[in-house]
């Protein structure tokens, strides 16, 4: 008995058969090159150039820092006090420290802003790395905000130079300018830095700005109202490491005869920016967008 054959292959119809040639390939006429740290910079300097938020706190920062600044100095100018050889530069720390909180919040919305808007989203799409993106803002934004600082606090310690000459003021340093304008601007910038970096960790704009605010205002007011002599280690801690207390150290106007002198300061607010920064990049890479 014959073993039964399998059935040929049938050859397929014409409408299953493979297409003919391949079509030819396209040739983008755009040029294509690796996305690098210099696109992401582009772009966050579009960001935050092109919102209305930056324009506001900026111009804000800006006549906080040369309006209480002039009228201080016209104030201590009409008295006819005599100054007794006082630095003229101290009188911009006023306006500064109001000023400084519009720094902390454009640093809080330069991160947290895109989370509630869902911004996010198109950004880390277009920019998969999520660390480039963080540096990227973070460079950005502490170029602006030294710029800026920079020009604010030189303008308006040459007017308090100007106006305060007959009344006393000593004439100041080639050092106390350099405190006073880059040192200061170094450290309000590296502050406004700091509050990006806590924007990205809380992802909440009015949360942020509120832990800011209460991390500039708070260890002063608490300190101010321990009356108890068992808290007084705790209390002049409070004093001498406040941010008000390390500003004025730019302006050797410090509220307290020990702690951070010189150029400490800076690198205090260097070493907590850097170990804030190094978290948020941290959660940055873990957690969903």
């Amino acid at each position: 008995m014959s073993t039964p054959q399998p059935p040929m292959p049938q050859a397929a119809p014409d409408w299953q058969k493979a297409p003919g040639p391949a079509y030819p390939t396209y040739t983008s006429p755009i040029p294509v090159t690796p996305a690098h740290l210099g696109h992401a910079l582009a772009s966050e300097w579009t960001k935050i150039k092109s919102v209305r938020s930056t324009m506001w706190t900026l111009g804000v920062f800006v006549a906080l820092v040369l309006g209480i600044g002039l009228l201080t100095g016209l104030i201590v100018s009409s008295s006819s006090s005599d100054l007794d050889g006082e630095n003229p530069l101290t009188m911009g720390f006023f306006g500064l420290l109001l000023g400084s909180m519009c720094l902390i919040t454009l640093g809080v919305l330069t991160t947290a802003s895109e989370y509630g808007t869902g911004m996010v989203r198109t950004t880390m799409t277009a920019c998969p790395s999520r660390g480039r993106v963080l540096a990227a803002k973070g460079i950005v934004f502490f170029l602006v905000a030294f710029v800026v600082t920079l020009v604010s606090t030189t303008l308006v310690g040459l007017l308090h130079a100007a106006m305060l000459e007959g009344n006393g003021a000593g004439s100041p340093s080639g050092g106390d300018w350099l405190k006073g304008t880059v040192g200061v601007s170094l450290y309000v910038a590296l502050l406004g830095l700091l509050s990006l970096a806590i924007g990205s960790v809380v992802r909440h704009s009015a949360g942020a700005i509120t832990l800011m605010i209460g991390a500039v205002l708070a260890p002063l007011v608490i300190a101010l109202f321990m009356f108890s002599e068992s808290l007084q280690d705790v209390r002049e801690a409070l004093f001498e490491y406040s941010i008000p207390n390390q500003l004025g150290v730019f302006y050797s106007s410090s509220l307290s005869e020990t702690g951070p002198t010189g150029w400490q300061p800076l690198w205090i607010i260097l070493g907590v920016t850097t170990v804030v920064f190094g978290g948020a990049f941290a959660l940055l890479e873990k957690r969903d967008i």
